[in-house]
């Protein structure tokens, strides 16, 4: 009984530590933990929760690492990629506003996410509080939409 809860705890642990990897996020935490043994709902509750961990460490220092990686030669070129990526899509979500910033973290595809959607909340200077609940919100619709698609109950095409 105990190793089986050692490994159901393992399990979870890799999922949220999946879940707050960039790029990968929900959409290969839900999928990895159902491979592994949970349930659709309890790899959705974990990759959430995993997803969310990033988020308020890159909306406090994202602004003042990429002041500190623009001021020095061998990163500027990156920092300054990185920022330009980031500002376009921060673009369309100042062009939406709050709404925008929800959207682009709820829809579960490549490229957005929590993530990017902090670092553009960062850098377009949203405040904190109002940032980070935007993200909560978008980030569960995200990870709703993946146990959707996970239990079959919605499709894509």
């Amino acid at each position: 009984m105990g190793k089986v809860l050692s490994e159901l705890y393992t399990v979870k642990l890799v999922v949220l530590m999946t879940a707050a990897l960039p790029i990968v996020e929900l959409r290969g935490a839900i999928p990895l933990g159902i491979s592994l043994g949970l349930s659709p709902f309890q790899s959705m509750v974990w990759g959430f929760v995993g997803s969310m961990i990033p988020a308020p460490f890159i909306l406090l220092a994202a602004r003042p690492i990429f002041g500190w990686l623009k001021g020095t030669e061998p990163l500027r070129n990156l920092a300054q990629k990185i920022t330009n990526k980031s500002m376009n899509n921060g673009m369309k979500i100042h062009k939406y506003g709050s709404l925008g910033l929800l959207i682009f973290v709820a829809v579960p595809l490549p490229g957005t996410g929590v993530w990017s959607g902090s670092l553009a909340a960062a850098l377009l200077s949203m405040r904190l509080r109002h940032a980070l609940t935007l993200i909560f919100i978008g980030n569960a619709i995200a990870a709703f939409l993946l146990y959707l698609l996970s239990i079959g109950a919605l499709t894509v095409m």
